[in-house]
């Protein structure tokens, strides 16, 4: 979220001390003060006609019914029932903790009276960053998603109220933005402004969470105030000319102008979107400007991905829905090559992206360090949602695999357990003597902690996509699926199984009446070995990393069992990332593992220790279920090393003498990356140096 000026995350991201407002208030529940919602607008608006097929409430989390070149399309939110399993409780969580005490903070620091002020009802300043406005409407993109797996009374009045004094502030003209209205109006969308000041990117963030509120309630009073803005004020004003100059500066508007086009049919949202991807030549920036902000020139001309890592994951997601409604072949091949230098060049192992903390941005190809990781939580959310775009575009398991890589590491390690933390950057390793908190309630840049619950809310919209031949299983936890396949005929599918700790998946299909289709299932790319039967009838061809093609007649009572088995896996990395020569990480189904210094030895650090492999890396590891730690998790048991001379110890500098340091074996404990930072300070590495004797 940072500008382009070289500022360390301490300077621009404040402590868990920063929270401390909230204790300052007067003692009252969660959600207090929820009879006392501000009046609506009172300003006129024309309803805009929305798309009634599919209706708003069998939208998924994009509605890709009618993209023209979209070979999967979502399934609504609604259709898939989370019961128990791993997800379940990291839900409920959310609901329960995270998304009510994120109300209250956001309260405590001053989001909503950036609001309250410019209608008499608070006497405040106004208070934080230029982009706060989309705090609030992240967290209502939250809400949004929540409720469209049901209702919840007491949750949907409390955004009601929230809405109600968004819309209390729009001006007639369209425009809403707290910061520049009243004294700061002639600053309003100059090329400056627009590529600094975020303007574009809270109306973005307002559009997706007036949609996903709209989806989840079918009330449209934020949402007609997004259709105001867009059609009112954004596009008789800028755009080609004669209009004045438009530029994102932080993309978010292209995929939110796409997804409301999608639910208007208006298609000079379509068409703005597509604008503003190929950059305004009239508003000229330096070269190092544009790469940061990754907007500004043509998206078509990109060859890698650079600068801030939010934004260029965010332009490729919009740049993904211009292809899947207009199917330009000049988008596929830059989405294509960008994809390859992610999956290849600069994505770490966790799934998350962005190396450097100097504008939150990619380094060179390979440039993975590990302690100086940036990996923002939403970078890695960004990555998961580029690729869901990805996979609807080319039905491709690829996309899959690095949903879940990202999924289950990089942006679950970014909520604590008990859903009250958040990490904003996650590296690879990390030593807390240097005295970084890496979990905080609040970041005066509070980006991460509201997407990553819009993220969880919204999950069992991951879970299937229909086609035109079926139905794609893509992510697996004890769920149940109603819905139907695209020729109509009513589908019912439930999952039973204990993943990620456990490989086998039983897959009941009970479509309404027999009928022919085909069942996609994802076999990951890390199950090697993986078989699947169908009623106890084996099926060839089983292939990592792709979607297996079940074709026949399904009649209510089929059985798919998929079984994978779980090994311990050793990983090692391209010998180009320097950070990683030598060592290795350990993966377990897609679970990345991570050592902390207090489940080893007492007086054992994690800077002298070492794996000690055998011809066979996965038979030196034990898996073990542990039920009364960190949730219920399976940790990882292997005896490696420790090097008796603390390497801590020697002289900077000293002559090579040849002699293999002296070493013992010890026992060595691993936890999944995701729930580290969960229990007291402590060292974490996830790539560890290997023994050699």
């Amino acid at each position: 979220m940072s500008d382009s000026r070289k500022v360390s995350r301490r300077t621009f991201v404040t402590s868990a001390m920063s929270a401390a407002a909230i204790s300052s208030l007067p003692a009252q529940p969660v959600f207090a003060g929820i009879n006392n919602a501000s009046s609506p607008s009172a300003m006129h608006q024309v309803a805009v006609a929305l798309t009634d097929s599919p209706s708003w409430k069998d939208q998924g989390i994009e509605n890709l019914a009618k993209s023209p070149y979209a070979k999967l399309h979502d399934i609504p939110v609604r259709a898939v029932t989370i019961p128990s399993g791993f997800w379940a409780g990291r839900r409920e969580i959310n609901v329960s903790k995270s998304i009510p005490t994120m109300h209250d903070l956001l309260e405590a620091n001053g989001r909503m009276n950036n609001f309250r002020r410019l209608v008499g009802k608070s006497n405040a300043k106004q208070i934080g960053p230029v982009f706060s406005d989309s705090d609030p409407y992240k967290w209502t993109e939250a809400v949004g998603f929540v409720l469209q797996s049901g209702d919840r009374p007491e949750l949907r009045a409390v955004t009601e109220k929230m809405i109600n004094e968004i819309v209390a502030v729009q001006e007639p003209s369209g425009y809403l933005n707290t910061y520049y209205q009243n004294d700061r109006i002639p600053e309003r969308m100059t090329p400056q402004t627009q590529s600094t000041g975020h303007e574009l990117y809270c109306l973005g963030h307002m559009l997706q969470a007036a949609i996903a509120y709209y989806r989840g309630t079918g009330d449209r009073k934020l949402l007609d105030a997004g259709i105001r803005f867009v059609n009112d004020f954004l596009i008789p004003n800028y755009g080609p000319a004669p209009k004045k100059p438009i530029v994102s500066g932080h993309p978010e508007i292209e995929l939110a102008l796409i997804e409301l086009y999608r639910i208007t049919g208006d298609r000079r949202q379509l068409d703005l979107a597509g604008y503003v991807l190929q950059g305004d030549e009239r508003a000229t920036f330096p070269e190092r400007r544009t790469i940061y902000m990754f907007s500004g020139t043509p998206f078509t001309a990109r060859t890698q991905l650079q600068g801030h890592a939010v934004r260029a994951m965010y332009a490729c997601c919009g740049a993904t829905d211009y292809y899947l409604e207009t199917g330009d072949p000049a988008y596929w091949k830059t989405l294509t090559i960008l994809w390859e230098d992610l999956s290849q060049r600069q994505m770490y192992i966790s799934g998350g992206v962005g190396a450097r903390a100097e504008g939150e941005a990619f380094g060179e190809a390979y440039e993975l360090p590990n302690a100086r990781a940036y990996g923002e939580s939403c970078a890695a959310i960004g990555n998961m949602m580029w690729n869901w775009r990805m996979l609807a575009a080319s039905g491709d398991a690829k996309h899959a695999d690095i949903i879940e890589r990202a999924l289950y590491n990089g942006i679950n390690s970014g909520m604590s357990l008990d859903g009250t933390l958040y990490c904003y950057r996650n590296p690879l390793a990390f030593d807390p003597s240097g005295g970084d908190k890496i979990r905080n309630e609040w970041y005066d840049v509070t980006c991460c902690p509201p997407n990553l619950e819009r993220t969880f809310a919204s999950l069992p919209g991951y879970f299937y996509s229909n086609s035109s031949d079926g139905i794609y299983l893509h992510l697996y936890n004890d769920s149940e699926l109603n819905w139907h396949l695209e020729s109509g005929t009513g589908l019912k599918v439930t999952q039973k199984t204990n993943y990620p700790w456990d490989g086998r998946v039983d897959i009941n299909v009970a479509p309404a009446q027999p009928s022919e289709f085909t069942f996609h299932l994802r076999i990951p790319g890390w199950a090697e070995g993986a078989q699947v039967s169908v009623n106890n009838k084996s099926i060839s061809d089983v292939k990592p990393g792709q979607y297996l093609a079940i074709q026949r007649k399904w009649s209510s009572g089929d059985v798919i069992r998929l079984q994978m088995e779980m090994p311990p896996q050793v990983i090692q990395a391209n010998p180009r990332v320097i950070d990683d020569a030598g060592r290795v990480a350990v993966q377990r189904g897609p679970l990345v593992y991570c050592l902390e210094e207090l489940d080893q030895p007492e007086g054992v650090s994690l800077v002298n220790v070492a794996l000690d492999l055998a011809n066979t890396p996965s038979e030196t590891f034990q898996s073990q279920l542990q039920t009364d730690l960190l949730g219920g998790v399976v940790v990882l048991r292997h005896v490696g090393r420790a090097y008796e001379n603390d390497t801590n110890a020697r002289a900077l500098y000293s002559g090579y003498s040849g002699v293999q340091t002296k070493s013992r074996r010890i026992p060595l404990t691993f936890i999944p990356y995701y729930a580290w930072a969960n229990r007291q300070a402590t060292s974490m590495q996830v790539w560890t140096p290997l023994y050699k004797a």
